[in-house]
């Protein structure tokens, strides 16, 4: 006597019914997923069909999981867990190299004090880096990781937000002292990029819009370098000249900072296959240095 089989649904089905239903929406399931609302829609009504079962009602508002679509979800959560953990444990290798492009500012002033951090986390990996001096470096690399300015959204990558940018102005401690405080009247170091500026400064606090900077810089860090030698007040990434404040070597001359929306992003290709090191290495990113 023949058994009858019962034929499985394409894996790729259930993946979207998965993440539609812990989401509850398409919408979210469609951006999580990197697909369009209309095709997480069409796989599920294709699972539905091949199934013979409703999985979620249709609301005006959005989607729910019918009963049966709520009692199948806890068994296609295990089932696609294990399936990762024995794909992970049985054929991911650990990555021996892990490239990170970004800018010069942000290798020297954010990930070099992380770096003890990362070799006793991931003793196994070499890192190397790619500096990026103009936005077009960034179409030539085939780094893991590039670090971008930005709100977070780039075609086909995903992002996690590094640090929260705030500015405020900075100058050496000497400088301030020889000028009895009154920071206002010591020249002005700018930086050429994304950052605000110094109108952006003054439209923020309702000071007087000074004339233009004495010296400019390509780069924060060299900016950062002249004001610490007492060579005029820089408008500073509070983030990234966090320890120089802390060494003293820089005074913060303000109580406030001017907050970004935009800041800078680590960022990796959405349909690069996954590998163990990359959390890790993110989550040391992302950390305070005390």
């Amino acid at each position: 006597m023949a058994e009858h089989h019962q034929t499985l649904p394409p894996l790729e089905w259930i993946r979207v019914f998965e993440a539609a239903g812990r989401l509850g929406s398409f919408t979210a399931a469609a951006n999580e997923l990197g697909l369009t609302q209309a095709a997480v829609s069409q796989r599920i009504k294709n699972l539905e069909l091949q199934l013979g079962a409703q999985l979620f009602n249709r609301q005006a508002r959005g989607v729910i999981l019918s009963i049966q679509g709520e009692s199948w979800l806890p068994h296609v959560q295990t089932a696609l867990n294990h399936l990762l953990h024995s794909t992970a444990n049985l054929f991911e290798l650990p990555r021996r190299k892990v490239t990170i492009a970004a800018s010069s500012s942000v290798i020297e002033l954010w990930i070099v004090p992380r770096l003890l951090r990362i070799a006793q986390q991931l003793p196994h990996v070499q890192l190397s880096f790619e500096t990026i001096q103009h936005l077009p470096d960034y179409e030539r690399s085939e780094a893991d990781f590039e670090i971008r300015f930005g709100e977070g959204n780039w075609s086909g990558r995903d992002a996690e937000r590094l640090y929260a940018e705030e500015l405020a102005p900075v100058a050496s401690s000497v400088l301030v002292n020889a000028a009895s405080g009154n920071w206002e009247t010591l020249p002005r170091i700018a930086t050429s990029g994304p950052r605000d500026g110094w109108r952006d400064w003054s439209l923020a606090t309702g000071g007087t819009i000074q004339s233009a900077p004495t010296l400019r810089f390509d780069t924060f860090v060299q900016a950062l370098r002249a004001a610490e030698a007492g060579a005029g007040v820089l408008l500073a990434s509070l983030p990234l000249c966090k320890r120089s404040i802390q060494a003293g070597s820089l005074v913060c001359l303000a109580d406030r900072a001017l907050r970004m929306e935009a800041g800078y992003w680590v960022t990796w290709p959405r349909n690069r296959p996954t590998f163990a090191e990359r959390g890790v290495l993110i989550g040391i990113l992302q950390s305070p240095i005390e």
